[in-house]
């Protein structure tokens, strides 16, 4: 099961997106429509907000009045909170109830309004945010949706900032154009990407990297970073630490478009448990070897669990190391040795673009012919090492 975290702020269009992936076989859990069954009349989600906001929140007929519910409760943090507070955990259950009851290889699609400001992103293997400028969407919630021009601004400004949204985006879509526009780019994005994301993880398949080196992309640090925080909520307390390792992690260096993350544990039992919660989260088990090239004499402290991620729009890297075994250290020894010495980081590059040049067709091809120099690099790195005192 593919689950998705589909946001945006109000007046963004996330509706139409999330209806596309309907159409397309996606199973929408919607967090506005759930919102809305929680508070209906008789439930005890309506009695919970009578009480606290008054009678003066109620229509005629016994329903909510939501407008005036939102008069009173977005213009101040603390009765929004108090909002939250009974509507979230409500929804939150009645959310887990739908996804229980959905096929095992669905296509999961949360529609989560506040999914960024309760900080759910990390939960998801894939989090798409609609956005569009706020003067925009401030003419579609008065124009389409009956809002005062002051009632838009103000619910927009008590939602996330572009951001902080960008910060969780792995899919950020813009919807300043037309809606056909946006439709087309959501069933592009289903038919490139969410499509064979789903296939790969029913059968347990990573995605398919490019071994091409490409240049240094800016925007790789803040990619790990939303990997990173993935890998810490799917691990829990079994993660020691979670660091973005690799050439990835070094500014301005070539590499391939691959980001490697390393998963610190207490033992190889450890991995092992992890496995399930990490294919859930969208990193299947790579099958093959389970050691790095060895350094060090102890061959068997060279040991390890990889996994890759099966989305084909990031690939990824997830070596679960034991807690200081001597892979586990280099790999941050090494990182660090490249990001404090530009001519060690300048020598690097040079033989990582003659080994490309050699056109080797496969990963393991291609770290195998860096392998002589790596051998020495491991000698010198440890000599700086202990040289400036490094820790790990």
């Amino acid at each position: 099961m593919l689950r998705i975290g589909l946001t945006g702020g109000i007046g963004a269009g996330k509706s139409t997106v999330s209806s596309t992936f309907s159409d397309l076989g996606g199973v929408v859990v919607d967090g506005d429509v759930i919102a809305r069954e929680v508070v209906a009349p008789g439930t005890e989600g309506l009695a919970a907000l009578v009480e606290a906001f008054g009678s003066e929140i109620l229509l005629p007929d016994g329903a909510l009045n939501r407008p005036a519910l939102a008069a009173i409760a977005f213009p101040d943090d603390e009765k929004r909170a108090t909002l939250n507070g009974i509507v979230h955990p409500l929804v939150g259950t009645r959310r887990a109830e739908l996804i229980e009851a959905a096929p095992a290889d669905a296509v999961i699609v949360e529609d989560i309004p506040l999914l960024v400001e309760s900080q759910m992103a990390s939960l998801f293997p894939l989090v798409i945010i609609v956005d569009a400028d706020p003067e925009v969407r401030v003419a579609r919630l008065t124009q389409h949706r009956g809002f005062s021009e002051a009632d838009a601004r103000a619910r927009i400004a008590a939602q996330a900032s572009e951001e902080q949204r960008r910060a969780v985006a792995d899919v950020w879509l813009d919807n300043s154009g037309t809606a056909e526009e946006l439709t087309a780019a959501a069933r592009a994005l289903w038919q490139d990407r969410i499509a064979p994301f789903a296939h790969n993880l029913q059968q347990s398949t990573p995605a398919t990297a490019l071994t091409r080196l490409v240049p240094a992309d800016p925007t790789w640090p803040d990619q790990a970073a939303r990997i990173a925080a993935r890998l810490r909520t799917t691990c829990g307390h079994r993660a020691i630490r979670v660091d973005h390792i690799g050439s990835t992690a070094v500014p301005g260096l070539d590499a391939k478009d691959v980001v490697d993350v390393q998963v610190t544990v207490a033992s190889l039992d450890v991995a092992d448990e992890l496995a399930d919660a990490l294919l859930a989260a969208g990193y299947p088990k790579v099958d093959g070897p389970t050691a790095d090239v060895a350094h060090t004499d102890d061959v068997a402290s060279w040991q390890k669990r990889l996994h890759a991620s099966a989305d084909p729009g990031r690939p990824t890297n997830v070596h679960l190391r034991v807690d200081g075994w001597p892979n586990q250290r280099f790999a941050l020894l090494f990182r660090d040795w490249l990001l404090a010495n530009e001519d060690v980081r300048a020598e690097y590059l040079a033989l990582k673009r003659s080994v490309a040049a050699e056109g080797h067709e496969t990963s393991g091809d291609y770290a195998e012919a860096k392998e002589p120099w790596l051998v020495d690099a491991y000698r010198r790195a440890w000599e700086w090492a202990d040289a400036t005192g490094w820790r790990p």
